[in-house]
């Protein structure tokens, strides 16, 4: 039984500002029409069993929602209250899954890769698969095209061709001179964080080697609690883990690793440079996304995603326009964003971790306008959801259907209303949005009242678990 493991906890903080903290890049739609994280799941082989994700409590329904979208399952959900690198997640996947076969094989994959040959990712698994059946640890080497530097390389021993090679270092991310002598000594592969072993063969190399990580992942899931396919872990036990990747703790100490290579094209896609770099360009080399006119500009990334945005005579340049935010910088100079979402962390500000379009479990809202005493916001309700049953001490709202049919509940009455029909809910009064139907709900949302903050919401039905 191979049982797919889906680490989605990443940030992304170098490709904002599309991607923020509480929507980050590996649920946006960055390449096609279906989100990265989307991407990896539908790239699955067929023998594999429903993936079990890990992400962390402010994704949880991110994921949830957009693996209805492409109406797959998943085994369990596993929320984790800190981020703890590679390592304690995986042994939290070893633990839960081995519960249900003690001979399942783990295939580890981060939910914000792209891979353009699926058959040749299958064949590679192909090949781990009979790897781990005889207890290796395997990790994936990626052959590399060029000299990179955003990347970790795995010295292999090529001594004598085969499906799978030995291991002989690990290397950190090198400069270009470094990475350039990689690719002329014709050993070295790219590091893609992919790896498949036995459940049982994980844990007792973790046992060996990090004895506390595996304390403090089985004490977190022992007092694990399960809502829905939601699997929370006990905060306290879990806060005391170390953070370490599994290279760290395994993979650099172990003698029992292979690598297997994988030749087809890859990305981690870390930076709007390496995301340029495999999109389709236009004769002049750039990439561009929305309503966008250029003049005389080459080798550029220019995104829009709400109005028109015009270039002349410029190159290798990043322009990034959202509905908050516009980022303008040197293409060479991507890696350095996150300092920029430091410096928007440091002063509190939101534009690092909210898009204006705020996604919730039953659906999404993003503000249209406001001032003093009034709000405006546009609410899609997903089909078959609904918003917990609340009141609002500090607000009133007018609702106005400009799509679809809602049933709602007001105190005690429960009403329909079509396109272009509208209801009050005064402040203080019981209420409650639902789309019974088929097709998207959106509805207008007027907030009137001294204070209109999302802390003003009092749950009293919630099919959520929120409070």
């Amino acid at each position: 039984m191979i049982a797919p493991v889906i680490l989605s906890g990443g940030s992304g903080t170098r490709l904002w500002p599309i991607s923020r903290t509480l929507h980050p890049k590996q649920f946006i739609s960055l390449i096609n029409e279906t989100t990265l994280f989307q991407d990896t799941i539908l790239r699955l082989p067929k023998n594999t069993i429903d993936p079990l994700i890990i992400c962390n409590e402010e994704h949880r329904f991110l994921a949830a929602e957009q693996l209805r979208q492409i109406n797959k399952n998943a085994s369990g959900i596993i929320l984790e209250p800190f981020a703890k690198s590679t390592a304690p997640a995986v042994t939290l996947a070893a633990l839960h899954l081995i519960k249900e076969n003690p001979n399942c094989i783990l295939l580890v994959l981060s939910a914000d890769h792209f891979i353009k040959d699926v058959n040749a990712f299958h064949e590679a698994i192909k090949i781990a698969t009979t790897q781990t059946e005889e207890g290796k640890l395997v990790t994936f080497g990626v052959i590399p095209s060029k000299p990179n530097c955003d990347y970790g390389y795995i010295e292999a021993d090529l001594s004598e061709e085969s499906s799978y090679y030995n291991i002989k270092s690990f290397n950190e991310k090198p400069n270009l001179k470094i990475a350039q002598s990689y690719i002329e000594n014709g050993n070295y592969f790219w590091n893609c964080g992919i790896f498949m072993f036995k459940a049982s063969t994980y844990l007792k190399e973790i046992s060996k080697f990090e004895p506390e990580i595996l304390s403090s992942c089985k004490k977190s899931l022992s007092k694990n609690q399960k809502k829905l396919d939601f699997i929370r872990l006990d905060n306290e036990s879990f806060k005391k883990c170390q953070k370490k990747s599994i290279d760290y703790a395994i993979m650099e100490k172990t003698d029992n690793s292979i690598v297997v290579p994988l030749n087809t094209d890859w990305a981690d896609v870390g930076s709007w440079e390496s995301l340029w770099d495999f999109k389709s360009k236009d004769k002049d080399g750039n990439v561009i996304n929305g309503d966008v006119m250029l003049d005389g500009v080459s080798n550029s990334y220019v995104s829009s995603e709400s109005r028109l945005v015009a270039a002349i005579g410029i190159n290798d340049l990043l322009i990034i326009d959202t509905e908050d935010s516009l980022l303008v910088a040197d293409k060479k100079h991507s890696q350095k964003i996150k300092l920029i979402v430091d410096k928007l962390n440091k002063n509190c500000r939101k534009e690092s971790s909210y898009n204006k379009k705020i996604y919730r479990p039953w659906g999404s809202y993003d503000s249209l306008d406001s001032g003093p005493g009034f709000q405006v916001k546009r609410i899609t309700i997903n089909p078959g959801s609904k918003i917990s049953l609340q009141k609002h001490q500090q607000r009133a709202e007018h609702w106005v259907v400009v799509q679809g049919i809602a049933l709602i509940t007001s105190g005690d009455k429960v009403i329909e209303l079509q396109k272009n029909q509208s209801t009050y809910i005064p402040k203080g009064k019981i209420h409650r949005l639902e789309n019974q139907q088929d097709s998207t709900l959106e509805i207008i949302e007027i907030q009137t009242g001294e204070y209109l903050g999302e802390d003003d919401i009092i749950r009293l039905e919630d099919d959520y678990g929120r409070n």
